[in-house]
C-alpha cells in the first residue's frame, strides 16, 4: 500500500508530534516555530491527518490528546521511495549519481556510506 503525502503544513505537525510522542492542541502549539499558525489552522490540519490515518488521539471531555499513527521512520522511507520513483524511475543509483554530480555529496561521503553499510 502506497502512503499517502502530506503537505508541508500537515508534516510541520507530524514532525512536532513526532517529537513529543502525544500532546493536546496546546502542547502541539507551544512547540511549533515562529511565526505559531492560529489555533484553528493546527485543529483543521489535525483533523486532516486523522482522514488521513497519520494521527488518532484520546478524548478527555472535550478536550483530545492526539498521537501519531505513522513512525516517523516509516513516513521518511515511504517519502523516500516516492521520491526516488516518481524523479529517478525508481532507481536509488540514479538518485545517488545525481547528488553526486550536483555536489550534494562528495565522492568522500559516498565512500564513507558504503564502508558504514559494509559493515551491516
Amino acid at each position: 500500500m502506497k502512503m499517502k503525502t502530506l503537505t508541508r503544513a500537515e508534516e510541520q505537525v507530524m514532525q512536532v508530534l513526532w517529537k513529543i510522542k502525544q500532546g493536546f492542541l496546546k502542547d502541539i502549539l507551544d512547540e511549533m516555530p515562529e511565526p505559531k499558525p492560529h489555533t484553528n489552522t493546527v485543529a483543521t490540519i489535525l483533523k486532516i491527518l486523522i482522514e488521513k490515518e497519520f494521527v488518532s488521539y484520546e478524548a478527555f471531555s472535550r478536550a483530545h490528546r492526539y498521537f501519531p499513527l505513522v513512525t516517523k521512520g516509516a513516513y521518511s522511507k515511504g517519502s523516500l521511495n516516492s521520491f526516488v520513483d516518481n524523479y529517478f524511475s525508481g532507481s536509488y543509483k540514479e538518485a545517488v549519481s545525481f547528488l553526486v554530480k550536483e555536489k550534494e555529496m562528495s565522492v568522500k561521503d559516498l565512500e564513507l556510506l558504503l564502508k558504514q553499510l559494509k559493515k551491516k
